[in-house]
């Protein structure tokens, strides 16, 4: 993976339900804060994230409607490169969903 910043934005291709779902397991039992739209995760390092989302229309393909989320992530300053990569690394492996 590449350098993470220290606040970026994505497209998550679920409904908010699944996202509340997933989130615990992908902060790898870190303290979760939740809160309406947001997360606090604390453990990051020296310091921790600030993750908010919304919910954006769905995708519309021929019949099909994915749902989708824009996400915020905001790691504090105290974060270095490394402790975000890793966090992200892990984070974003616990999310990725497919089928086959």
């Amino acid at each position: 993976m590449n350098d993470v910043p220290a606040a970026f934005s994505r497209e998550q291709g679920c409904t908010e339900a699944e996202w509340l779902g997933w989130l615990p397991g992908a902060v790898d039992g870190r303290a979760l804060a939740l809160q309406p739209g947001q997360a606090r995760v604390e453990g990051i390092g020296p310091g921790g994230l600030t993750i908010r989302w919304r919910a954006l229309e769905p995708r519309c393909i021929a019949l099909i409607r994915l749902p989708r989320l824009a996400v915020d992530f905001r790691f504090d300053a105290d974060v270095d490169a490394p402790e975000r990569r890793h966090f992200m690394c892990r984070f974003d492996l616990w999310m990725q969903r497919g089928g086959g």
